[in-house]
This record gives structure tokens, C-alpha cells and sequence, in this order.
């Protein structure tokens, strides 16, 4: 059995290739330095600043629209061609690909037109919902996956990755330029500079001539390095608007002029239950791909437990889940969830962990509802229902209720609207249960390499805050390896490891 010292050891080896801390995706966001005081004190203030930011954002897309008219007429002559699309990102970049391909079957559903855009990620289908372990640390998946996909010789490949460094994604795109007739679009939010000067894989990518590169930079995320915030907001909406002819214009007047202090009183509501030691359950027959995308990132970006798979009884819930009450079966839960069959892994190796039998364990039927039940009992279960009625959106939580008016709004744009309101929420939902400190992520997960040279990074900020000077990046890394294997999941490994780390000096 490989021992704390050892994986330690082995990270550090490769460390240098995943330490990205000064890259502008990874910074502090100079106007949220307060979030995590404004979520328990003010939220209004917070609910402003967050919608500051993220008008800005979409004024910096539609900054890019010219460069984006690139990747339009590239889609348009592959489609003319009667060649396929295909969207590929990693974690939120990967739910964004899957959302731009719901979009465009909601758009087209019953006609053959349907079947021409393609969204795959890093893990498969299931990687949606959970969290595959360390998969986008390996370039050759990302190739093999867009092998197994069906990716042919005159297929377009439109590759995202928040901070343009995704080893598999990297791996995709590179495959696609070798596979296919037409040069694959690789999207991004880092400036080029600091990509070429500090990231090797990224280098090889801004150099090869065979593929084409968009950058959508819009600078340092609201919540310290969470990334499915304001980078794959950039990105739904710059490669969305590009497949679909959406005029991005429309979108910055919906936000501009909704206000979204409602939310609010749903953010206080919903961190009352948790408080009262409750569970909730997220309900949708319209929006399922956003909603479960926002809940499912919630785990690794604030140590949260993942969803619970019905083949594992004994797990205890997570704080929410997620159900399309319209659906009797699992099967036809995620055949709605997609609007087609969804694609599991099958390799030997990944099989137990993100195949089909497991995809399918995770039930967002209306089955849900019982099954949620017994497994949070004695506990209360709260629904959160967000549905389309008639023109509006409709929000229900308890005795809350809100109607935003929706109509005329582009299928893209919605599902955008509401996935910014619910980063929103769900981030200040957090930050009242102390689950980041200023605007760092204390809570985060270290699946992957990325994120364990986040996590140690983290611990540096806080030790330094706290003018320890002494500790070594691997001193660090050490130490918190040796506390992964201690921690619960009601702990946060950066917090364990700098209280550790503060006794051994005294």
C-alpha cells in the first residue's frame, strides 16, 4: 500500500507541471475579498458585487464576438457538409459541453438535425454527476475517448478548458487535429503569455499551427480559482452563441435588467435547513442539466458529499440531490437529462467507477423523492422546485416563491440565466456555512493535480496570513497528504494541514 510519504513524493516529482497559482484563473478577485463575511452579513451587497462581475463577463465575450466568428462559419460549413460537432471539456467545461448539446436537441428534437451535435467529457455521462478521480490528468483518455465517440475524419472538435492547461482535453484536441480534415477550436480563459511561459502542454497547443485558438479571458474567478463560475460561463456563452446564431447582445440586456436580489431570501432559507441538520431535494421537468450541474459541483468545490449511488445503501446523503419528477425510471431520468442514451466508460480499469451499471445507480427519477426519504429519515426533506410555467421561470422553496419573465429569451440564454443564479446561491450558500474563508476555496477537494497544488497553495496563504513563513511548498505537501488519509468528510483537508503544521513549531 502506497503510504502518505510516498504519494507525496510522487506528486512532488511531477509538481511543476501542475502549479499554476499565477494564472489570472487561479487569482484572488479584487472586488470579493469580503464574500465570505457578506454572505453571512449582507448578501444583498454580495448578490451585487457577484452580478457586477458577472455582467462584466459577458461584456468581455461579446468583446470577442469577431473572434468568435471564426468558430460560427467553421460550424456552419461542417454542418453543411453533413459532417457532426462535438463539444469536449473537463468537469465544468465538460457539464457545459453536455449542456450545449441539450440545448441544441431541445432546440431540434424530432428532427433529424438532432443527432448532429455531439457533448462528451472528461469520464463520461456519469462524470456529469460524480467526480471521476484524477482523469484529467491523462491526455491519452482525452484521445481515446474522442476514438470511441465516433469522431470522424471531417468532424469538428470544439475543445474548452477554463484555464487552457486540461491534460485530457489538450490530449482531445491534439487527437482531432491529427483525425479530422478540419482544425479543432480549443477555447480558454488565461492569456496566452501566461500560458506559453509557464504551462508546456499549453505551449504545444498555442504553437501547433493545426489548431485553432480563441481566448475568452475574463479574468480571476469570484470564488478564488472556481473555475465553474465565471470561466465556464465564458465559455457556454462564447462557443453556445457561436453553434447557435444567439446574439449575445440580448443576453447582457436580460441580465442588466433583472434583478436578482430575490435570491436572497432562497439562500437564506436553504442554509436554514442544512443549519436544522435537513436535506434538500432539486425539482425540474425544464431545467435538469443546469440544476445538476450546479449541485454536482458543489462536492468538490466545498468538500461536500458527492450524490449517493443506490448501489451503495450504507452511504450517508448528501446535503442535496436532484430529481426530474416527470420520469419513472432511472433509464428514462438520464435518457431526459440528455435527450439521448447517455455514453459510460467501459474500460477495465474505470468500469467499477464510471460505468453503466454505476451511471445508472444514480436514480433522478421520480423515485428520488422516496428513496431520498428513507435515506435522510429521521431528518426532514425539503424540495426546491425550478420549472418553466407558461413564459416564466419559477422559483419554490418552503413559502418562497419567484417568477421571472422569460419570455422571447433564447433556450441558450436561459439555461445561462440560470445557471449564473445559481452559482450565485449556492456559492453564498456556502460561504454561511463557513465553507471558504475571504474569497479562497479552504474547503476544496484534492482529487486531482491541479487541485492538490491548489489545496497546498491555499495552506501557504493561510500560514502566511498568519506570518508563518517557514514551511516549503513540499513541506506542505507532506503534511497534507498525511492528512487526507486522517480527514472525514466533514473536514477540510487545507484547514487540517495548517493547524498541523502550526503545532509543529509551537
Amino acid at each position: 500500500m502506497t503510504t502518505a510519504r510516498q504519494k507525496a513524493a510522487e506528486f512532488l516529482e511531477v509538481a511543476a507541471k501542475f502549479q499554476l497559482g499565477s494564472l489570472p484563473t487561479e487569482q484572488r478577485h479584487p472586488l470579493t475579498y469580503e464574500l465570505a463575511d457578506l454572505s453571512r452579513n449582507n448578501i444583498p451587497e454580495a448578490l451585487r458585487i457577484m452580478t457586477a462581475i458577472d455582467v462584466g463577463v459577458i461584456k468581455d465575450v461579446l468583446a470577442k464576438a469577431p473572434g468568435l466568428a471564426k468558430l460560427e462559419t467553421a460550424i456552419r460549413d461542417t454542418f453543411a457538409a453533413g459532417n457532426r460537432v462535438f463539444f469536449y471539456g473537463c468537469g465544468a467545461t465538460g457539464r457545459l459541453s453536455l449542456s450545449i448539446e441539450y440545448i441544441w436537441r431541445f432546440i431540434h428534437r424530432g428532427r433529424p438535425e438532432a443527432n448532429n451535435v455531439m457533448g462528451f467529457m472528461s469520464g463520461g455521462d456519469l462524470a456529469l454527476v460524480h467526480s471521476i478521480e484524477n482523469f484529467e490528468d491523462h491526455p491519452e483518455f482525452g484521445a481515446l475517448q474522442l476514438r470511441e465517440i465516433g469522431f470522424g475524419p471531417h468532424d469538428l472538435l470544439v475543445s474548452c478548458t477554463e484555464g487552457g492547461e486540461t491534460p485530457s482535453v489538450i490530449g482531445a484536441t491534439e487527437e482531432a487535429a491529427r483525425i479530422s480534415s478540419r482544425k479543432p477550436f480549443f477555447l480558454y480563459c488565461n492569456p496566452d503569455h501566461a500560458l506559453h511561459e509557464q504551462v508546456e502542454r499549453s505551449r504545444r497547443v498555442l504553437e501547433n499551427k493545426d489548431i485553432e485558438k480563441i481566448c475568452l479571458f475574463v479574468g480571476p474567478m469570484a470564488l478564488s480559482g472556481s473555475t465553474r463560475m465565471q470561466a465556464s460561463t465564458a465559455l457556454m456563452l462564447g462557443a453556445g452563441a457561436a453553434l447557435l446564431q444567439a446574439d449575445i447582445s440580448e443576453f447582457l440586456s436580460f441580465v442588466q435588467k433583472t434583478d436578482l436580489s430575490f435570491l436572497q431570501d432562497f439562500i437564506a432559507e436553504e442554509s436554514r435547513i442544512y443549519a436544522a441538520g435537513d436535506y434538500l431535494l432539486y425539482a425540474t421537468n425544464d431545467y435538469g442539466m443546469t440544476i445538476v450541474t450546479d449541485t454536482t459541483e458543489r462536492s468538490p468545490t466545498f468538500s461536500l458529499l458527492a450524490f449517493e449511488n443506490v448501489n451503495d445503501p450504507s452511504r450517508a446523503p448528501a446535503l442535496s440531490y436532484f430529481m426530474l419528477p416527470h420520469t419513472a425510471s432511472s433509464e428514462t431520468a438520464w435518457q431526459a437529462l440528455l435527450l439521448r442514451n447517455p455514453i459510460a466508460i467501459e474500460w477495465d480499469e474505470l468500469r467499477a467507477v464510471a460505468g453503466r451499471d454505476r451511471l445508472m445507480g444514480f436514480d433522478f427519477s421520480a423515485q428520488a423523492l422516496q428513496q431520498r426519504k428513507k435515506r435522510t429519515a429521521p431528518a426532514n426533506l425539503h424540495t426546491f422546485r425550478i420549472e418553466r410555467r407558461g413564459d416564466e421561470m419559477q422559483f419554490s422553496l418552503g413559502n418562497l416563491r419567484h417568477s421571472i419573465d422569460v419570455t422571447g429569451l433564447h433556450p441558450l440564454f436561459e439555461h445561462l440565466f440560470l445557471k449564473i443564479a445559481l452559482n450565485m446561491h449556492s456559492t453564498l450558500v456556502m460561504g454561511r456555512h463557513g465553507r471558504f474563508e475571504s474569497n479562497v476555496m479552504t474547503w476544496v477537494k484534492p482529487s486531482n493535480k491541479k487541485l492538490i497544488d491548489r489545496a497546498i497553495r491555499y495552506v501557504e496563504y493561510l500560514l502566511h496570513h498568519q506570518n508563518i513563513m517557514q514551511f516549503s511548498y513540499a513541506d506542505i505537501c507532506q503534511q497534507l497528504f498525511e492528512e487526507a488519509e486522517r480527514m472525514t468528510p466533514s473536514d477540510s483537508v487545507v484547514l487540517m494541514t495548517v493547524e498541523s503544521l502550526k503545532k509543529r513549531i509551537g
